[in-house]
């Protein structure tokens, strides 16, 4: 029998300011404990705020079946916390919503909407092997989300969120300059071309396409259920010898972790190198069926532990912009994301720019809106990647589950289908 349990006390601070009005300052604290037995190949699952010796054994009961479960057993034991030169506690309400006001001066759109947040995790694990592991680690973060109107009406939405203290808010008046210049433009832009065209994506779009058309596909919960496209394809060539792809959960972004939630240490994964499909990313239980490393099992709280992404990166290469402008001639460049959908079985992907530019002769032109863009997961086979990656935060859902993420990539050059919204 094996067994493990997870403590976990999450302390929050949200608030929003729109239209110069603050509404919704929260502040929330969360305990609780979730104690999960694996016997006959199954699991017995119990979450509350119970001693050990009682956690366990109402775990114990809820084993009702036999199943094929097993994990890999790996032994880890460490503490880690990570130091802020700002704490956030030290500054006053007053003064965080002084900083939203003095955002919202800065912006000069039809409507904006300002999102602040901080958290503070306390982690504890242990388990029957004698693994026993505890981190803290606070988040920060501001979003932004502006809107105008001119020929069509446009929104922008831009954000900064990181591992740490108050301190790494620093560059977040930045982001007002860039809503000023752009979006003025954005509502008077012209609809986008349709068609097969050359397509360069900036990071925050290259890297949105790397989580989602890749990262889900080498979840290896997706690979035993037979849900990815990746399947089998371990040594195989599935992008180009340019092609190389990392989860980080060590790199100080915002899915930063140093244990995941099943005690395992944060390691880099390797998954494309030099295009050959390397690794899945696993949980102890996918990695004990495909013979893989664990180290990526995360919950949201105390919910079972599934498969996810930290830090996951396209590997920067060599071309420039203008270079990449060069080869890509005629075509369009697109710039941020509004989401989209992506279906891991297939490969296939559909991601909304925030707002693009045509591309002719290799200078950049009029400004596009509405722009969406599509294809499958073959075209890593033939990209040209540019010389400097930047990550982007954000929150990834899954199975009812919201874990804090970034996906990072440089410029990236490929052909893809585009069309309007």
């Amino acid at each position: 029998m094996f067994y493990d349990i997870r403590e976990v006390e999450i302390e929050s601070f949200t608030m929003t300011l729109e239209d110069g009005i603050i509404e919704k300052p929260k502040k929330s604290f969360f305990k609780s404990k979730c104690f999960r037995v694996l016997k006959n190949g199954f699991w017995g699952v119990f979450e509350g705020n119970l001693s050990d010796s009682d956690g366990i054994r109402e775990a114990e009961r809820n084993l009702i079946w036999n199943g094929d479960s097993d994990v890999e057993k790996v032994v880890t034991r460490g503490n880690y916390e990570m130091k802020m030169k700002i704490p956030p506690w030290n500054l006053s309400i007053e003064e965080k919503i002084e900083m939203l006001r003095d955002l919202h001066k800065c912006l000069n759109a039809k409507s904006v909407k300002i999102n602040y947040i901080e958290s503070f995790k306390k982690f504890f694990y242990r388990d029957s092997d004698g693994s026993e592991v505890s981190y803290f680690v606070p988040r920060v973060g501001i979003s932004i989300f502006a809107v105008e109107k001119g020929k069509s009406l446009q929104f922008l939405s831009k954000r900064l969120m990181k591992p740490g203290g108050f301190e790494k808010l620093e560059g977040v008046f930045e982001l007002t300059e860039e809503i000023n210049e752009v979006l003025p433009k954005l509502a008077n832009a012209i609809s986008p071309p349709s068609g097969e065209m050359n397509v360069l994506m900036d990071s925050k779009l290259a890297g949105v396409f790397i989580h989602e058309a890749f990262g889900h596909a080498v979840e290896a919960d997706h690979v035993l259920q037979g849900s990815s496209v990746l399947s089998g394809k371990i040594g195989k060539r599935i992008a180009g010898e340019n092609v190389t792809i990392v989860d980080d959960p060590t790199i100080e972004e915002f899915g930063f972790f140093p244990f995941d939630d099943e005690g395992i240490k944060a390691e880099k994964k390797l998954l494309v190198e030099n295009g050959i499909l390397k690794s899945y990313l696993h949980s102890r239980e996918t990695a004990k069926k495909l013979i893989g490393r664990p180290g990526n099992a995360r919950a949201e709280g105390v919910d079972f532990p599934i498969v996810r992404m930290s830090n996951t990166y396209l590997e920067p290469c060599d071309y420039t912009f203008e270079e990449l402008l060069e080869f890509c001639k005629d075509g369009v460049y697109l710039l941020g994301s509004r989401g989209g959908e992506t279906n891991p079985a297939t490969g296939y992907f559909h991601f909304n720019a925030q707002y693009g530019y045509l591309v002719r002769n290799g200078e950049i032109t009029e400004m596009i809106r509405d722009v969406g863009l599509m294809g499958y997961l073959d075209i890593l086979k033939n990209l040209k990647i540019g010389v400097e990656a930047q990550f982007d935060p954000g929150f990834c859902g899954k199975a009812y589950q919201i874990i804090p993420v970034a996906d990072g990539a440089p410029r990236v050059l490929c052909r893809a289908k585009v069309g309007g919204l």
